[in-house]
């Protein structure tokens, strides 16, 4: 890992405070980024420091794509992706993240037919498929990432599809080598998730799931993921930096 001579300019969007960088922020506070985070629901937009920064990253939240007569932020938001993909800079996008991406690509995103993917489950590559060799540390057998969503989208044209689910195809992709979308969250660890369970308590109630349960998943397949987070998150950097 080679060391810049200044310090990387990292903005990260996000919707809701307790979805954040995670383990992801260990990882680029030690190759000296620094980090300015936005909370996008009330910032104003354009957002010309978006499109200049080293690195952009648009992290999860509880509202969709498609709602953005309810929160008119998200076509600002969007826009504002898609001139960062027109400047061809690195971007990264966490499940909702992803989805504004793809939409910003020109693909649908919508309500998913198999229901919310909410929990641990693990990821396989697409058939025929070769992933790149940075994102392989997450397609370990027996590794289980965290999921929740209940949207998916249209693999956007152009894109690489890289990981899929036996619920949905499109988990993570790739366009040229500075855009990757990912559908589920390699940023999670096991106390960071308690105040998810708090703060989508009202969803966890609609669906007839129980914290306890997550909770006890999480312990059982969070140490894993930690390690092979790591690994992912500085392959890919490497590979983009």
């Amino acid at each position: 890992m080679l060391m810049p001579d200044s310090p990387l300019h990292a903005i990260v969007f996000q919707h809701v405070p307790f979805e954040d960088l995670g383990s992801l922020l260990p990882c680029l506070t030690e190759r000296r980024f620094a980090i300015e985070s936005v909370d996008v629901s009330t910032s104003r937009f354009p957002m010309a420091p978006a499109a200049d920064c080293d690195l952009l990253v648009v992290l999860g939240g509880p509202i969709g794509v498609y709602d953005a007569a309810e929160y008119p932020f998200l076509t600002q938001e969007i826009a504002c992706i898609r001139q960062r993909l027109a400047a061809r800079k690195p971007l990264l996008g966490i499940c909702l993240g992803a989805q504004l991406m793809a939409a910003a690509l020109g693909a649908r995103v919508y309500p998913g037919a198999a229901g919310a993917e909410i929990g641990w489950h693990p990821l396989k590559p697409p058939a025929g498929a070769a992933p790149p060799k940075w994102f392989a540390p997450l397609l370990t057998p027996g590794l289980h990432l965290f999921h929740w969503h209940g949207d998916t989208f249209d693999l956007p044209s152009g894109a690489t599809q890289l990981a899929e689910t036996d619920l949905y195809c499109n988990q993570a992709f790739m366009t040229d080598n500075f855009t990757l979308g990912l559908q589920f969250h390699p940023e999670v660890d096991a106390a960071g998730l308690e105040r998810w369970y708090v703060g989508h308590a009202s969803e966890l109630h609609a669906r007839g799931l129980r914290a306890a349960n997550l909770r006890a998943d999480s312990q059982r397949f969070a140490p894993a993921l930690a390690s092979a987070a790591q690994s992912f998150w500085n392959q890919w950097l490497d590979a983009i930096f």
